[in-house]
């Protein structure tokens, strides 16, 4: 990364950063699209395990990887200060936690994993298949945990084309080993559904090498001691990370498993209702990731300039981003609306689906557009280092705004299912609004104070 002095510089260097990011995502989400199309190819009993398999994962992972992530911010501050030695410290104890946070995981689920889908009441087959799916995932939790870190050291550098790069050698990887696993081919076991679990594992830990070469022999990582005084431990170092990290995650998961209980609270209305709302939340979802991908590169911006002590372009990284989205979210949201039945009919071939789906799309646009706001907001909050009342905002968001106004929405008023939509999208707003202000409260008033102490 380099200083920048423009609006122009600073929309390409944020441009520069987040390309690689969105293709790094949607490598990722292609992973799991790999895992539910071939196991649904296989049968739909392990269509249906790996599915459920997957919904239990989901929040898991994306609480856990948000703690992880929170070396992105911190590294990219020391990075800023010009603090190498703090900056390896911080990689290296993030490796620790990940070590630590795989033991406690794969602990909780050998005693909790039976229990919770024996109460979920499935078929013997699909039961059966989820567990295994996710007895394969498990042997790949160390070298994912260690990759989120690893991958965050490198974004704070800026250098976010090598992750780009890493995982697009994956796919193919990914690709193979789930055709072999699931169906038995070239000599490997026929797992069925459960195969994508092994299968993504292994490449996992084929990420986790490719990254370590990198880190270990190629500059400017190379010039950072990560793996060096590897039995020099600080809790001090570790509680850093985690008293970012934490409120990060819990965020998080608090957000994807609201997603979660509206799929359940919906599971009342009739099938065509349910088809239609996963439609639509799956584009939505996918449409997330231009979002998503601009918060990656803005934290890691802000947390930049903020390092440096540069607080006014720290504080234009933050607004260019918030507005960049808004822009982005508005002409993919147009897209989708303008094209609504076309996209709707990629999911099904039935009418009622397709028209109640294309009616969702409607609601959607101003969904993304205020998810965009409030994550771009929450972004550039985690770059400041400022997350704890950013937690406090978007838990009440979720869960004391969206879901009681999407269920009042959806039950007491003729908007049917619609309700939900508008509900998710009034509790999105609320957060964009509210993580916006502490964004102006900070920017004007605790960093300002800084700068004018640090100038006398």
């Amino acid at each position: 990364m380099n200083q920048t002095f423009t609006i122009k510089e600073k929309t390409k260097q944020i441009f520069i950063l987040l390309i690689p990011i969105l293709i790094t995502q949607l490598g990722m989400f292609s992973m799991v699209f790999f895992n539910t199309i071939m196991s649904g190819k296989y049968n739909s009993s392990d269509l249906a395990g790996v599915a459920i398999g997957s919904s239990i994962w989901s929040p898991i992972f994306n609480g856990i990887s948000g703690i992880l992530l929170a070396v992105s911010p911190i590294a990219a501050q020391r990075f800023g200060e010009k603090k190498s030695n703090e900056v390896s410290a911080v990689v290296r104890h993030g490796i620790y936690l990940s070590v630590m946070i795989t033991l406690a995981v794969i602990i909780l689920g050998f005693f909790l994993l039976g229990p919770i889908l024996d109460k979920m009441g499935l078929p013997v087959g699909v039961e059966k298949t989820a567990f295994n799916y996710l007895v394969g995932l498990s042997f790949g939790l160390l070298p994912l945990f260690v990759f989120n870190v690893l991958r965050s050291f490198i974004y704070a550098l800026g250098k976010t084309r090598v992750v780009m790069v890493i995982m697009l050698l994956s796919l193919p990887v990914n690709f193979f080993l789930n055709y072999a696993f699931i169906f038995g081919h070239f000599g490997f076991p026929e797992l069925g559904g459960a195969g994508a679990g092994y299968a993504t594992s292994i490449t996992y830990w084929i990420i986790m090498g490719m990254t370590l070469f990198i880190v270990k022999t190629q500059d400017p990582f190379s010039s950072y001691p990560v793996f060096s005084n590897i039995r020099e431990f600080s809790w001090e170092k570790c509680k850093e990370i985690l008293k970012i990290g934490v409120p990060m995650g819990l965020s998080i998961f608090f957000e994807t498993s609201m997603f979660a209980v509206v799929t359940i609270l919906l599971s009342k209305f009739n099938v065509t209702t349910i088809a239609a709302y996963q439609a639509a939340l799956n584009i939505v979802s996918f449409l997330y990731m231009i979002p998503i991908s601009i918060s990656t590169a803005l934290t890691v911006l802000v947390g930049y300039e903020v390092g440096a002590k540069r607080y006014k372009d720290a504080t234009q990284y933050s607004w260019l981003g918030v507005v960049l989205a808004i822009l982005i979210a508005t002409g993919t949201g147009m897209l989708v609306v303008a094209f609504r039945y076309q996209v709707a009919g990629f999911y099904s071939n039935e009418t009622a689906v397709i028209n109640l789906t294309a009616n969702f799309l409607i609601f959607a646009l101003f969904f993304q557009i205020s998810d965009a706001i409030q994550a771009t907001a929450q972004a550039a909050l985690r770059g400041y280092k400022d997350v704890n009342l950013a937690f406090i905002m978007t838990l009440i968001a979720y869960w004391l705004i969206c879901l009681p106004a999407g269920y009042l929405l959806a039950h007491f008023t003729g908007l049917g299912a619609r309700g939900y939509w508008v509900g998710l999208t009034i509790g999105l707003l609320a957060a964009g609004i509210a993580l916006s202000l502490r964004l102006i409260y900070i920017q004007k008033r605790k960093f300002i104070n800084i700068q004018v102490k640090e100038v006398v």
